[in-house]
């Protein structure tokens, strides 16, 4: 039986310091634990369970207790996530209870409705892996692809976060589909929920020390945060621990209370009863690899490596976070601050003292508020580092030189520097169905690929012999999966999340609507004279939360209203700096009307290799308005190349009567079946 950690008499859970909502854990300063009987339990509790509350005494016993969200209470209640989420799960309603709602997110999962079809709510669940740096071995690969055509919606999406998404999931489906995927080499264990999400890292499998470094320690503090209490394989593998030996130095940082970061005797030594706040959100990289979007994430950690390239250690960043709400100011998408710089060996400690931190400091009143960007954002950084200071046990080194970050997609064949080659594929909005669902299954089978996912939503094919890149080249193309080259450049850099029909917080369309906006975007490029190899970081997003990161693009477009969305503009390529608000309530079938005018002025007045990002902030949004305000059509552009398309009149007019129907000229649908035909027959 676990042990029971109870809390004084006084107030604990949530006391309000002088500046600032804290959540108080046991620290290294004296203060104790104090034994009492458990609560009553619900009686549909196992007679063996026991419920550990690790809690330290209030520091000031004479504050009033703070209000806590319903979540917290959630989180408190559930014997460490296994109540009443297991019981819930054995009913033979279609759906889960509230609680058991968000205790399910720990596992990696989402309870969703279709709300493209009326009448009841039709309930089913969305599965979510956790696959740190992206990577996935082959077997994991075809037990995914075999679950998704069984139990799932027929389709696999990758996700900004490198990991896997089957939707369509039954609730009397879900034990089958977990325990398959737990018994296969793969896990959902805190793909969602508010505790540390999957850790990026660069998905290239290049055989560079830094690069195996950055996947190592991605993979090291994926293990180290990951929960310890055995609730996820209680309930999906009854109690049955499929899990591999953990490196030593990930159990000793785990385990190491010397600055009072942790719940002794707790199931949850990092989290307790509570976990975190919200979500936290961690990546690694090396210098220049911004593939990541290393100011994005709650922890940013860059690879610093001396002359040799051997590493060294880590620059670390804090504080970034792309949610918001729309109309509340008080809410903004932030980038991170650099904290600071560790030695190797430090890592999982520094990186455990920042993650304490946030569970002590961060707000557990109003969920919109409790991301650790809000707490930098109120402390500022320096006494945010003073704080982790205590409980990492040292002050952190000068933050060291980085050359500037770019933007890597892997796409195309590369050398992986052991003899093998990997092969990056851009897939759109991270949809896996149909015949490419198919042709990827057939070649990663047939010639035993290892598989990565990219935090752009795409696929690298790893370890591929050199002999066999001539098939597995022509066995692509004939499935659709492109080389770079024939891939519209609009299309390679673009992200959407999935929005509507089944993410419930969806406002208006994201995935299904960007095939149509990127056409239409590159018609706007063809009708002011913009070369085809010309592009612009485009995302997308069905509410203002960011899931595909728009406030880091060079056109953002978030889910304002039906049918409507907020443009941002001034992101960079390479993501280093955020975008701002531009216009509210852009209705879909408007968006020419404003980029037109934009990109047009773009072309004329924008300085030798200046980004349209770079570009508009130049500018400034007041002149861009203007220049929306006042447009009139660009000036007659001539074809390029001088190429005459039509020879005769009646094949003209025909061609423009159907260019006409998708909002195109003749010459744009022309061009647009002379690519198409070009890219199929490679």
């Amino acid at each position: 039986m676990a042990a029971v950690i109870g809390v004084s008499s006084s107030p604990a859970l949530g006391e309000r310091l002088p500046s600032m909502q804290t959540f108080q854990g046991l620290r290294s300063s004296g203060l104790s634990t104090i034994p009492r009987p458990a609560r009553s339990l619900p009686a549909s509790y196992p007679s063996s369970s026991s419920v550990v509350t690790a809690v330290s005494s209030p520091v000031k016993p004479d504050l009033a207790q703070v209000k806590r969200s319903k979540v917290e209470i959630f989180k408190e209640q559930s014997n460490f996530l296994r109540y009443p989420l297991k019981e819930d799960l054995e009913t033979d309603s279609p759906g889960i209870n509230e609680a058991s709602t968000q205790l399910i997110k720990f596992h990696g999962s989402y309870v969703q409705t279709n709300r493209d079809e009326r009448g009841a709510k039709q309930y089913q669940f969305m599965l979510r892996t956790r696959n740190p740096s992206g990577k996935v071995p082959n077997r994991l690969y075809l037990v995914m692809d075999d679950l998704a055509d069984e139990f799932g919606s027929g389709t696999l999406r990758l996700t900004t976060r490198q990991t896997f998404q089957l939707h369509g999931i039954l609730k009397s489906n879900l034990k089958t589909v977990l325990s398959t995927i737990i018994r296969n080499m793969g896990s959902t264990l805190g793909a969602c929920g508010d505790l540390n999400r999957n850790v990026l890292a660069p998905a290239a499998p290049l055989v560079r020390k830094d690069y195996l470094f950055a996947q190592e320690t991605a993979e090291n503090i994926a293990l180290m945060l990951a929960p310890q209490s055995g609730a996820y394989y209680d309930i999906w593998v009854d109690g049955e621990k499929i899990i591999s030996a953990e490196p030593p130095e990930v159990v000793e940082a785990r385990n190491d209370n010397t600055h009072g970061t942790n719940f002794p005797d707790s199931p949850e030594p990092i989290y307790g009863t509570q976990f975190l706040p919200r979500k936290f959100k961690i990546a690694v990289t090396v210098p220049t690899d911004n593939s990541v979007d290393i100011l994005t994430n709650d922890i940013g950690i860059v690879v610093v490596s001396d002359a040799d390239g051997e590493p060294q250690g880590f620059n670390i960043y804090v504080g970034g976070g792309m949610g918001r709400t729309h109309r509340l100011e008080t809410t903004f998408p932030r980038l991170a601050d650099q904290l600071g710089y560790v030695p190797k060996e430090d890592i999982l400690y520094a990186v455990k003292a920042i993650v304490v931190t946030q569970r002590e400091n961060g707000r557990r009143d109003d969920r919109k508020y409790s991301r650790m960007k809000y707490l930098i954002s109120e402390w500022g950084i320096d006494k945010f580092r003073t704080t982790v200071e205590k409980y990492y046990g040292k002050k952190f080194q000068p933050f060291k030189d980085l050359p500037e970050w770019e933007f890597q997609s892997y796409l195309g064949w590369h050398e992986q520097g052991d003899g093998a080659l990997f092969c990056g594929l851009h897939v759109d909005s991270g949809r896996i169905g149909g015949k490419m669902k198919k042709t990827l299954r057939e070649i990663i089978e047939k010639y035993n690929l290892n598989v990565r996912i990219t935090p752009n939503q795409n696929l690298i094919l790893a370890d591929i012999r050199p002999s066999f890149r001539r098939q597995i080249t022509t066995a692509l193309a004939q499935g659709g999966l492109l080389l770079p080259r024939y891939v519209d450049p609009l299309n390679i850099t673009a992200m959407a999340c999935p929005a509507l029909p089944l993410c419930p917080l969806a406002i208006t369309e994201a995935e299904r609507g960007i095939p149509d906006l990127l056409k239409r975007f590159r018609a706007v490029f063809d009708k002011v004279g913009l070369k085809y190899s010309e592009s612009v970081v485009i995302r997308v997003t069905g509410c203002p939360n960011g899931c595909a990161r728009p406030y880091m693009a060079e056109v953002g477009l978030v889910g304002d209203g039906p049918n409507s969305y907020q443009v941002w503009l001034g992101g960079t390529p390479n993501q280093t700096r955020l975008a701002e608000t531009f216009m509210h309530k852009v209705k879909i079938h408007d968006l020419e009307k404003v980029f037109e005018p934009l990109f047009y002025q773009w072309k004329l007045k924008r300085h030798r290799g200046e980004s349209f990002g770079d570009f508009s902030m130049r500018i400034g949004f007041e002149k861009l308005r203007e220049m929306v305000d006042k447009w009139e059509g660009p000036a007659k552009v001539q074809p390029r190349y001088g190429l005459k398309l039509f020879s005769d009149r009646e094949t003209y007019e025909a061609l423009n009567e159907i260019a006409q129907t998708q909002n195109k000229t003749a010459h744009q649908l022309a061009m647009e079946v002379i690519r198409n035909f070009v890219a199929s027959n490679q």
